[in-house]
């Protein structure tokens, strides 16, 4: 017997913060000659609600309203007023633990690459997204091939701001990794150095010490930052540097960091191979404390 599709994104039950007010997820539309639809003026966020309360909300807020200013806009709702917003649109969700999407874009106005006098539009969606592995699960560890793209150097796109356009070759890379087989592709930078995954920032364990390429060209990703401090109060050494792909060769362990990723373990990176241990299995463990700290307390 089939089983039913799941619904889109665009037909489901819910409230969708939109402009100002919670309005119905199916009537939260915009016009086909919006101007971010074809040039990509659009800036979003993705983040975690962990227990009812998002993780770090305050960091991604600013970060939306910093990166529309790289694209040239300024979003029209300051930092406390966006906070709000998105623990109204949680509350009026029943969102316990789930996924939260907000998005600002220049709107219909004008149609051209000039867009001065466009309005600026944002829009706050959340839905249900629990953790669906356990820890052991987690530990196996995902498979990823080697991109052909690679993140463009810093004066030729806005790299610090995390804007439509730029995943066009996650979305590309991603696609032709998980046709071969993998779960996700790391991608190299300009130079041919390592610098991240689709969507996720990379980690090496090598001689005991963590080695991640320093992000002058990809996001500081929130997550990494997080991950960082956690693996410092545990004294771990961090390295921040540029990395060779051949040195990947001398790593034990892999992992990735990202809102949707957490903390995955990596078991394999095109010819390379790693064991996931007991770095990965630390902070994997700091990280779901730090996340959901009421139930990390209960238990």
């Amino acid at each position: 017997m089939a089983t039913a599709a799941a619904p889109g994104f665009d037909d489901r039950d819910g409230l969708i913060w939109y402009d100002g007010k919670l309005v119905d997820w199916r009537s939260a539309n915009l016009h086909v000659l919006s101007h971010a639809l074809h040039y990509a003026s659009c800036v979003f966020e993705g983040e975690r609600v962990y227990g009812g309360e998002v993780f770090k909300l305050t960091e991604h807020s600013q970060r939306l309203i910093d990166s529309a200013k790289v694209m040239g806009f300024e979003i029209p709702y300051s930092l406390a007023e966006i906070n709000a917003a998105t623990n109204a649109t949680i509350a009026a969700n029943n969102i316990v633990d789930g996924y939260v999407r907000p998005v600002a874009w220049r709107g219909s106005e004008m149609m051209g690459v000039s867009a001065q006098n466009n309005k600026i539009h944002l829009a706050i969606a959340v839905w249900v997204w629990p953790s669906y592995y356990t820890l052991e699960a987690k530990m196996k560890g995902i498979r990823l091939a080697m991109a052909d793209w690679r993140r463009p150097a810093p004066n030729t796109v806005p790299v610090h701001a995390k804007a439509a356009g730029l995943y066009m070759i996650c979305t590309l890379s991603k696609h032709k990794a998980e046709q071969a087989g993998y779960d996700d592709a790391l991608m190299l930078d300009y130079r041919g150095q390592v610098a991240e995954a689709t969507g996720a920032n990379v980690f090496f364990v090598m001689d005991g010490e963590i080695h991640t390429p320093k992000p002058d060209c990809f996001l500081d990703g929130i997550t990494r930052q997080s991950v960082i401090g956690m693996a410092k109060k545990r004294q771990m050494k961090v390295v921040e540097r540029a990395i060779m792909p051949e040195e990947m060769a001398k790593a034990t362990e892999c992992f990735i960091t990202g809102t949707a990723a957490e903390v995955t373990p990596v078991s394999e990176i095109g010819p390379y191979k790693f064991t996931p241990g007991e770095v990965c299995r630390t902070l994997i463990a700091d990280f779901t404390a730090a996340v959901n700290p009421k139930k990390a307390a209960a238990e």
